[in-house]
């Protein structure tokens, strides 16, 4: 077992930028089938519910970029005063 003392926040911010830009992709998908639904109802083009597939992945990237960097940066005060996660390698 070795002990994580550290983690460098840009490297876990883009790890999970990507990850969130996944799920936002997934989310995209969804969410424009209930905004086309929605927008056809109020006479808006159903077209303007692709744009969710467009800006979730964005946002959700950029959300999951700085929420890794606040992440890391937390864990590297903790894991300096209290000791860092065990993990196998």
């Amino acid at each position: 077992m070795k002990e994580l003392k550290a983690i460098d926040p840009v490297s876990l911010g883009k790890m999970l930028a990507i990850i969130n830009a996944v799920i936002g992709f997934i989310a995209g998908i969804f969410a424009s089938f209930g905004f086309a639904s929605a927008f056809a109802m109020v006479g808006i083009p159903a077209a303007m519910g692709i744009l969710a597939i467009i800006i979730f992945p964005i946002v959700f990237a950029i959300m999951g970029l700085i929420m890794g960097i606040i992440v890391a940066f937390i864990y590297n005060i903790i894991a300096k005063r209290f000791g860092g996660v065990m993990i196998d390698l």
